[in-house]
Formats: C-alpha cells, sequence, structure tokens
C-alpha cells in the first residue's frame, strides 16, 4: 500500500540531496523505514522515508547539548545518545532546514574519514606564503614554494663512544 504524501517530504529530498553533495556519501537503508546518508557505510544521518512522519538523526559530538533543548529532540535509543546522538522528530512548522543542514555537515565531519572531511575544507588558516602564492602569477608562486631537497647520500649516523670498560 502506498504511503500518503506527507508535507515534509520536500524537506527530506533536500536534505538527503544536500547530504549527498559530501565526499563519498552514499544512501544506506539498513532497516525498513529509512533511507539514512553514509560515509564509508558509516552512516552520519538517519532520516525517515517520503510518506512517513519527519525524522532526522544525526551525531552531535559539538551542539548536542544545545540540540537537546529543543522540545522535538532527544538522545539517540540503543546507547547511541551517549555519543552525541540525537533524534528529532518535529512537527512540520518546528522544522528549520537550515539547523538540519548544520547538523548533517557536523554529523558528516564526525564520521567521515580524515581525507575525505578535509576535502570539505577546514578552519585552519592557511601559512602567510600560500595566501600570497593563490594571488600571484604561477611563475611568481613557484618562487615562494620551498625547493625539494636535492638528493644525495645519507648523512653518516655521528660514532656512538665507546663504552667505558667495566670494573
Amino acid at each position: 500500500m502506498a504511503k500518503t504524501k506527507q508535507p515534509t517530504d520536500v524537506v527530506l529530498e533536500e536534505l538527503r540531496d544536500y547530504g549527498l553533495g559530501y565526499p563519498g556519501a552514499h544512501l544506506k537503508s539498513p532497516w525498513p523505514g529509512h533511507l539514512d546518508l553514509a560515509v564509508k557505510d558509516k552512516t552520519f544521518a538517519y532520516l525517515s522515508i517520503e510518506g512517513e512522519p519527519f525524522s532526522i538523526g544525526c551525531k552531535l559530538p559539538r551542539s548536542n547539548g544545545v540540540a537537546l533543548m529543543l522540545p522535538f529532540c532527544k538522545p539517540t535509543a540503543y546507547g547511541l545518545g551517549k555519543s552525541g546522538w540525537i533524534s528529532a522528530s518535529p512537527s512540520p512548522s518546528e522544522i528549520n532546514v537550515d539547523m538540519f543542514k548544520s547538523w548533517i555537515d557536523e554529523s558528516y565531519r564526525a564520521q567521515a574519514p580524515k581525507k575525505l572531511a578535509a576535502q570539505i575544507g577546514t578552519t585552519a588558516p592557511q601559512p602567510a606564503k600560500a595566501k600570497v602564492a593563490a594571488k600571484l602569477k604561477p611563475k611568481a608562486a613557484a618562487k615562494l614554494k620551498p625547493k625539494a631537497a636535492a638528493k644525495s647520500k645519507p648523512k653518516p649516523k655521528p660514532a656512538k663512544s665507546k663504552p667505558k670498560p667495566a670494573k
């Protein structure tokens, strides 16, 4: 039997499309009633399916305390809440798409391998030379890059001092 179309189905589709935009993200359906977002087969967002009441679950290591203050949020069952997972079941009028997108972002960064998470950018400041090099023409930028070490024979290790004779 076909599920009844819900007003939140458009939101679910938007959140899934948003989550699939991350490097290595794919869909995962571990049990009926879910079509989740995963990276390297690790789920980073549990999402209900279209036709079902809206629900989302994310790992929020930084912001789970704030999320749990919302009336429609609770720690995720099965012990996942102890690891920062929250489950939200807002009414259609309580849905804030931008907030849920930020949750997906935080959860992806918490679950993705570091190499994949690094592909979406970091907040770490660039070294001054890299900032200047980005604005220069290629030849000028090449002068700022550190030169590769010349290939040479490895330096011999210093000789160890002779052991003292035993008394």
